[in-house]
């Protein structure tokens, strides 16, 4: 069963990373998703609003966001495996939550394209 990784294909940082984790992935592994490109709501019953907001990851029908998407697409590529393991001890996570939180709402609030969606739903 491939995992689908939901991620913001517009924004920089986002891309780089996805990109870098692609050249490491096994190529059968996962699938790709910006959901720029695609109808997240439609597909996948995720709001484009949250899709941008923070990186979702679907696994075996259960859905995986922001850190813990992350802990997912490293257990499946082999040189972050044992990253995967550390982000999940309890202080480290609880950390690595906060922090990412912080960071996906910062990362939001000055992407132009997500601006736009963001009056667009008020």
């Amino acid at each position: 069963m491939k995992i689908t990784v939901l991620f913001d294909g517009k924004c920089g940082v986002c891309s780089k990373e996805i990109s870098f984790y692609k050249r490491l992935s096994p190529l059968c592994k996962f699938i790709w998703q910006d959901v720029n490109t695609i109808n997240s709501k439609e597909k996948y019953n995720i709001e484009l609003h949250a899709a941008l907001k923070h990186l979702h990851v679907i696994e075996n029908e259960n859905v995986f966001i922001g850190v813990d998407a992350f802990a997912r697409i490293w257990k499946n590529i082999k040189y972050f495996k044992f990253l995967s393991f550390l982000i999940q001890l309890p202080l480290i996570y609880s950390l690595a939550k906060h922090f990412y939180n912080i960071f996906a709402e910062y990362r939001f609030k000055r992407l132009k394209h997500c601006q736009i969606l963001e009056k667009e739903t008020l």
